[in-house]
């Protein structure tokens, strides 16, 4: 009886915590970029371009990478097979509003699995560029408990602000 008491608490417990733990998240960082717009996305538009800036091509050198379309065109494709650190997953572009957003879906299979809005929008600002890149979705119960113990926004956003450092040095030094 005791066992029953005891298995009923646990429920109620991991009920209670799915109930109140975040469902939705959204990351992002920003960036100014000391050129015209008109330079920063066409540059931004090329999802391969991202191997150069991005902080998780860093993480695994060795990744396996392939691509199916067009890059710079909505329906092109980037998936990788990494290390644990970056893990297995791929990048669609879903949208692109010339000059100024590009928007993707980002779906990672490996270390577990999840599905990502992702964007990076330019807006002027002064005489640069105001580059923003984040990423939102949406945590699925039970998995979302494991994000009262997890801080997404800096879990993430440490790396966002490290890939955008190194956007703006490799664009402001061509």
């Amino acid at each position: 009886m005791i066992f029953l008491y005891i298995l009923g608490a646990i429920v109620a417990i991991v009920v209670i915590l799915a109930i109140a733990a975040p469902k939705n998240y959204n990351v992002s960082r920003s960036i100014t970029i000391n050129k015209a717009r008109s330079e920063v996305f066409p540059y931004i538009r090329y999802v391969k371009n991202q191997d150069n800036w991005s902080p998780w091509k860093k993480k695994d050198s060795n990744m396996k990478q392939e691509f199916i379309g067009n890059d710079g065109d909505v329906g092109f494709v980037s998936k990788w097979e990494g290390n644990k650190q970056v893990g297995t997953g791929q990048q669609e572009i879903v949208e692109i509003l010339d000059g100024r957003t590009l928007r993707t879906k980002l779906t990672f299979l490996k270390p577990w699995e999840s599905q990502s809005d992702a964007y990076i929008t330019c807006s002027d600002e002064g005489s640069g560029t105001k580059v923003e890149w984040g990423f939102s979705g949406r945590h699925k119960v039970p998995a979302n408990i494991f994000m009262l113990f997890m801080n997404m926004d800096k879990a993430v956003g440490k790396d966002f602000n490290e890939g955008l450092a190194e956007l703006k040095s490799i664009l402001e030094s061509n």
